[in-house]
């Protein structure tokens, strides 16, 4: 579960949208819950709506025109519908003036109500990018999380087995660095995990006779990510015996693993001495991209074999 608490909202960002603070209280006690945001069919946040309701209400001169146009009773049982809603913040957008009813109403009910000189629909994209990112599933993997050629992979294995070493020399190809060790996962839509770096650990990599290497200072800052989508997972497994005759050649089935309800293609690749591993996971994620585009080798490999035994 994860919760955003409005008043740490408005503190985050207080100065990219020029928030200020004109009545209700302070929003400390008043949070959105990522359990209760999945539960219910309201918005995250949208223009005031007294129907379909959203978490963060936000109004602009057309709703402050609504609330102008309707009589005393009848606003006074819009606000009341608001406060039976369950609305955790008011936002004014624009520089249009707020009636004294509204401010009176915020008083009253201890709704937060903010105001921003912002457009409400640059308000809202903000918003709503930030509450999607703080209110997501999240949880943790190990293992070293890169950008290898555009493509976020993650590789995995058991200890000792060459992973940072890997994510090293695929450093030096090009290749950017986002987590070693510990990988944040965030599910910030229902089919895109994004995977962050811990702060404490960020830029570093532990090399097994090196130590800790800080990879921006290293080999600049292109060569350090602060988030990708996890797009593909690669597995180092040693066979055994060391043995590669045991390992299928041809692996007929797409292999997955399901994370955080998402499902993420993995590529397990053998662990033997004299294998050039940077250029496995290379063509393994170049092999990704064209199956995105539709184009798989082995499809085309067995039509074409099939062809040949029909003639």
């Amino acid at each position: 579960m994860s919760v955003v608490n409005i008043r740490q909202l408005f503190e985050d960002k207080q100065e990219r949208l020029q928030l200020t603070r004109v009545a209700g209280a302070d929003g400390e006690n008043y949070i959105i819950d990522s359990d209760e945001v999945e539960a219910s069919n309201k918005g995250l946040i949208g223009h005031l709506n007294l129907i379909h309701p959203n978490w963060i209400q936000v109004l602009s001169d057309t709703e402050l025109a609504y609330f102008d146009g309707l009589s005393a009773t009848k606003r006074d049982a819009a606000f009341a519908k608001i406060v039976v809603q369950g609305t955790t913040c008011l936002i004014v957008a624009g520089a249009a003036k707020i009636p004294a009813a509204l401010l009176a109403f915020a008083n009253d009910s201890d709704i937060p109500l903010f105001a921003s000189p912002k457009p409400s629909v640059h308000l809202m994209w903000l918003i709503r990018h930030y509450l999607a990112k703080e209110l997501a599933d999240s949880t943790t993997r190990h293992g070293v999380f890169l950008d290898v050629l555009g493509v976020g992979v993650m590789i995995t294995g058991e200890s000792a087995v060459g992973k940072s070493e890997l994510g090293l020399e695929l450093i030096t190809r090009g290749n950017g660095l986002v987590a070693d060790d510990i990988v944040e996962l965030h599910r910030i839509a229902p089919d895109t995990l994004e995977g962050r770096c811990p702060e404490l650990l960020r830029d570093f990599l532990e090399v097994r006779g090196l130590g800790i290497l800080n990879i921006r200072t290293m080999f600049g800052e292109t060569a350090v990510r602060r988030k990708k989508s996890l797009k593909l997972i690669v597995h180092l497994q040693r066979p055994e015996g060391g043995d590669l005759s045991q390992v299928d050649r041809l692996p007929s089935n797409d292999l997955h693993q399901e994370i955080l309800g998402v499902n993420i293609s993995t590529v397990n690749i053998p662990v033997v001495a004299g294998r050039n591993l940077a250029v496995l996971v290379e063509a393994a994620a170049r092999n990704f991209v064209l199956q995105q585009r539709g184009i798989n080798t082995m499809d085309e490999f067995v039509a074409r074999h099939e062809q040949m035994m029909a003639r």
